[in-house]
């Protein structure tokens, strides 16, 4: 007989059944560890473990990872509950981009994979027949990865303020209800995803538009009221194909691409690095490596996923500009009239695809820091004509995540903050914000912060040691000789 004889033919066997088999799983694997950490006390008040900021993927594969190795992580995102992260709010694609086989963030663990959830609840068959993960399944198994691990998700809680200090403690300013709270925390982690320090790249030729003719694609909108315009959208990148394709299905008139690009990229080279060489090598490489990866990808660029230029080209009043960049555009009674170098173009909305943008000043509430954050600018000097001043202002990190001081010392504290977002690819490579590599990421994180909290508490674990009094022997397993 085989594990599988008792299961309903189609493999449907429900998610309650499902989660047994992973508390199960956990179980023979010992895990999760009783907690270890002792708790810190401070005249201020209660301390925290570990805060994470943001419980999108990333936060959560990060909280699951540290909860499989002992500590406890609390976790703040200002989004309301099951809606953090892009995936039910402002992303558009209809599927993911990645191969339904990927394990995203299930740290090894078979029974919290996507495939094992989707299984549990359609059947083999389905899973089958399955060509790509729907966007809104995906929000929806990660709402269960959060349940069946039993996170700490503090849900419409936003940091407001994140402030290292000398006294082995970050401090936190949250605001929940209208009202602010301090909250202090031994460690921190900002996994604030895509958007990290920075903001949408509104390009020059808007400025004066009236806002409510153009809108950037990660800013929430009412697609619905695209219906029967002209709408333009400057970019050729997945995001464009999704803003198109939305616009589309919501009856505009016409929808034109502006393309930069003389035509699309053909290869998705990131696909020739999806293997774990790259994903566990990467982050030791040398600074000249890291930047020649760097400067390659951003040479040949990334084409747009097959299925989502399909998405746009069914729609016969859907037009691909190619060598388009937008030079000007005015209003005119209305309209924008936008000037690209091989033609003009008229209408009602325009869409910016035009990507994002590092600039800690947008975000206040790493003033207390940002500004002595040691920057790739600040560490690496490429050959003339190498240069990519767009990663310039890229923090450069720890092969850990750590953020580093320009000048040693000149911010204490810093050194307790995590950046497990967007802004680390440069450093730590691709095992962040994408699907594949997550839990790698997530795991070397939370083996880093494991280490780091042990070896603060050294001489209060090794009290525990030399206070340890559970006898292995207690003297009456046997019978000394007697000797003469």
């Amino acid at each position: 007989m085989t594990v599988t004889d008792n299961l309903p033919k189609d493999g449907a066997i429900g998610l309650e059944a499902l989660e047994e088999r992973l508390n199960a799983d956990l179980a023979w694997l010992n895990l999760p560890p009783p907690a270890w950490l002792p708790p810190m006390s401070h005249a201020e008040g209660p301390v925290l473990d570990i805060a994470v900021v943001g419980a999108g993927m990333g936060g959560l594969a990060v909280a699951g990872a540290l909860r499989l190795l002992g500590l406890h992580a609390t976790l703040f995102d200002k989004a309301p509950r099951n809606f953090e992260g892009p995936w039910a709010t402002t992303a558009l694609m209809e599927t993911l981009r990645s191969p339904k086989q990927i394990s995203g963030p299930a740290l090894d663990l078979p029974a919290l994979t996507f495939s094992a959830w989707y299984q549990a609840q359609f059947g083999r068959a389905a899973w089958q027949s399955l060509e790509k993960i729907p966007r809104l399944q995906w929000a929806d198994y990660l709402c269960w990865y959060r349940r069946v691990l039993n996170l700490d998700v503090r849900s419409e809680h936003e940091v407001k303020a994140v402030r290292p200090r000398q006294d082995h403690v970050v401090e936190l300013t949250v605001e929940h209800d209208s009202t602010l709270q301090t909250v202090l925390a031994r460690r921190v982690v900002l996994a604030l995803g895509l958007e990290a320090f920075g903001g949408p790249l509104i390009p020059d030729f808007v400025n004066g538009l009236p806002r409510d003719q153009w809108s950037h694609s990660i800013e929430p909108l009412d697609y619905r009221r695209l219906a029967g315009k002209r709408v333009g959208v400057v970019g050729g990148s997945a995001a464009a194909m999704d803003c198109a394709g939305t616009a589309l299905e919501v009856g505009a008139a016409r929808v034109d691409l502006l393309v930069r690009r003389r035509d699309f990229p053909r290869i998705n080279y990131a696909k020739g690095a999806g293997n774990p060489g790259f994903q566990y090598g990467y982050s030791s490489l040398a600074d000249e490596w890291k930047l020649r990866f760097a400067q390659f990808t951003a040479a040949v660029g990334f084409p747009p996923p097959r299925a989502s230029v399909l998405r746009v080209s069914r729609h016969p009043n859907a037009h691909f500009n190619f060598g388009c960049p937008v030079e000007q555009v005015k209003l005119l009674n209305d309209q924008l009239l936008v000037s690209t170098p091989r033609a003009s173009f008229a209408f009602d909305y325009l869409i910016l695809a035009t990507g994002f943008r590092l600039d800690w000043g947008l975000h206040p509430e790493f003033a207390s820091f940002s500004g002595e954050v040691k920057t790739w600018a600040d560490t690496f000097t490429p050959p003339p004509g190498t240069e990519l001043p767009e990663l310039a202002a890229t923090p450069y990190l720890s092969n850990t995540f750590q953020f580093e001081a320009k000048i040693p010392g000149c911010c204490p504290g810093m050194e307790h903050i995590y950046c497990f977002c967007f802004p680390s690819t440069l450093s730590n490579g691709h095992v962040t914000g994408l699907i594949p590599g997550v839990s790698i990421g997530a795991k070397r994180l939370a083996e880093a912060l494991a280490s780091s909290l042990y070896h603060e508490d050294r001489e209060i674990l090794y009290q525990r040691i030399l206070d340890f009094d559970d006898p292995e022997v207690t003297g009456d397993e046997w019978q000394p000789e007697k000797l003469s």
